[in-house]
């Protein structure tokens, strides 16, 4: 495909043709954030960040963000306290000829990061979710570096980047008018005017948006599909949109879980983002994007472990379903504390695209630093062994309890020479803590036959 896309791009005036994006490669942070030094490789399709929190997790992604996109969905980030060293944030993309650096120092004068000079990459579209519900949108159509600024040719002040708060996801977004204070610009109409809009003019669009419902649904046998348009208030004149339930009712998307409106969420403003992206590139004379980076904080929020097993593969496959081809590449980087989700990924992990790091905080020297590591890629098995392994280090997929009185049976159990009354303090804990078919029974109970300490009542636990 790639010679094919070069000599078409040739025959077109410079700026036309597809927007060539670049997958994000490498982000190294020298003396900002967390640790001294941090530093990540990216895979070209799944990316998963765990690790314990306040140790980061969000803060990459917000740099991730700005790396793409040079905007920043939150408060930018400040070099780190009392450091005198250079603050650096360096990152790479992963262009069709080899990945380059682009190295950004903080300018205490201007109080800001100065990027590298010249054209940035355009990283195809990028759609960031954050945990609060709020949602950051870049469209390398309509929020790219002018073409023309080298040229001294006037360009419309369109915006850097759409920022999301959670109620203008539903509401609408607006903002001043640059050029006339006066007059309010609506940038987007919102999820509920729009699905409305969609749904009464029955056209590709609105199929567009039951197919990214139907993609991220929890299951084959739970489809989000949309109900009757209905009102919810006297007071408010909006056709409000609904969701058909499992259960045979439709629910105003507004009172649905905030599983479902999360993910109906998602699915509004990826059409809309496509949907205005389209249109766009066929303004500038233009082919669309063929890729799209999806940053995720905390991906399993508010999901049941049923849909935590399905989300990442869909989020895989929907902007080939939106967009009709198969051709679309996702990378997607997300912060997940879920151990169901990393089991589900075990079939279809691959190390050579895809990657596991984990935020830990190591003792060197006396003194507490946090550290990022790749891990290790390896199938663990279910998601209790997910729990116990290293990358979550909980010891024990049980309660704490629990754990406590296993921890104090394997120490009674290393003893050659066990003490009777410690034999029966800790079984009444275990008993207590545990159910009667826990597996560690077995093992506590031959111990137990074996050194004589197991009486004819405590048989059974």
């Amino acid at each position: 495909l790639r010679p094919r896309i070069r000599r078409k791009n040739l025959e077109r005036p410079a700026g036309e043709g597809r927007i060539r994006a670049d997958m994000l490669h490498r982000l190294s942070l020298a003396h900002v954030g967390p640790a001294a030094k941090l530093d990540i490789d990216f895979g070209p399709r799944v990316n998963l960040i765990t690790g314990d929190n306040g140790l980061g997790k969000s803060f990459l992604l917000d740099i991730a963000w700005w790396a793409l996109t040079r905007t920043w969905a939150h408060y930018p980030a400040r070099p780190t306290s009392g450091s005198k060293d250079k603050s650096v944030i360096s990152f790479a993309f992963d262009s069709q000829t080899k990945a380059v650096s682009h190295p950004s120092e903080f300018d205490w004068k201007s109080q800001s990061w100065i990027p590298k000079r010249g054209r940035p990459a355009s990283p195809g579209m990028v759609l960031y979710a954050q945990v609060d519900g709020s949602f950051s949108v870049w469209d390398p159509a309509r929020n790219y570096w002018k073409q023309h600024q080298e040229k001294g040719i006037d360009t419309p002040n369109r915006p850097d980047a759409y920022q999301f708060r959670a109620s203008e996801v539903w509401d609408g977004l607006e903002r001043k008018s640059p050029n006339d204070a006066t007059r309010t610009e609506v940038l987007c109409n919102g999820l509920i005017r729009d699905w409305a809009s969609w749904q009464k003019e029955k056209g590709s669009v609105f199929s567009q948006l039951c197919k990214a419902l139907e993609t991220l649904s929890p299951s084959d046998e739970e489809q989000l599909a949309p109900g009757e348009l209905t009102r919810i208030s006297l007071d408010d004149v909006r056709d409000m949109p609904t969701i058909k339930m499992p259960y045979g009712k439709e629910v105003a998307i507004v009172h649905a879980s905030a599983a479902i409106r999360r993910i109906a969420a998602l699915s509004y403003l990826l059409v809309w983002t496509w949907q205005e992206h389209v249109r766009a590139s066929q303004l500038l004379n233009q082919e669309p994007t063929k890729q799209i980076i999806f940053l995720i904080d905390e991906i399993e929020a508010h999901l049941h472990p049923a849909w935590q097993r399905k989300i990442l593969r869909s989020l895989m496959k929907v902007m080939s379903a939106l967009a009709g081809s198969e051709q679309i590449s996702v990378q997607i980087v997300a912060v997940t504390h879920s151990p169901m989700l990393l089991a589900s990924m075990e079939p279809v992990f691959d190390p050579k695209q895809d990657s596991l790091w984990v935020f830990d905080m190591v003792t060197q020297g006396g003194q507490k630093d946090v550290v990022l590591q790749r891990d290790n890629w390896h199938r663990r098995g279910d998601a209790s062994s997910w729990l116990r392994s290293e990358v979550f280090d909980l010891g024990e997929a049980r309660s704490l309890e629990a754990q406590s009185a296993i921890a104090s049976a394997r120490k009674l159990m290393a003893q050659n020479h066990p003490d009777a009354t410690t034999f029966a303090r800790i079984y009444n804990e275990l008993r207590s803590s545990m159910p009667g078919d826990d597996p560690f029974w077995v093992d506590w109970r031959a111990w137990g036959w074996q050194h004589g300490l197991l009486k004819e009542e405590t048989k059974r636990p």
